[in-house]
């Protein structure tokens, strides 16, 4: 057995997915890879646009895509525990 790893890159998400919360791999034009994870806002015209939690808007060409599937929502923020109340 060889001591390499093989992973399967899958692209799981389509059209019918608008208003999912996904996780896509592009490739981009330097030969790098880059992860894009947000909602999936529209598909048309040969154009992912998904939604950063920072609001940014991401335009993925769909013939970059490497990978991309469905992700659960993003969990609720943390609340810090509170510490003794002031006298």
């Amino acid at each position: 057995m060889s001591g390499r790893f093989a992973a399967r890159l899958v692209v799981s998400v389509s059209g019918a997915d608008v208003g999912q919360r996904v996780s896509l791999r592009r490739r981009l034009p330097t030969g790098e890879y880059s992860d894009v994870v947000g909602v999936l806002e529209s598909w048309s015209g040969g154009t992912l646009r998904v939604r950063r939690r920072t609001g940014e808007v991401v335009e993925v060409p769909e013939h970059s895509l490497v990978a991309g599937k469905v992700v659960p929502p993003q969990p609720p923020p943390r609340r810090r525990p509170r510490g003794p109340e002031a006298d």
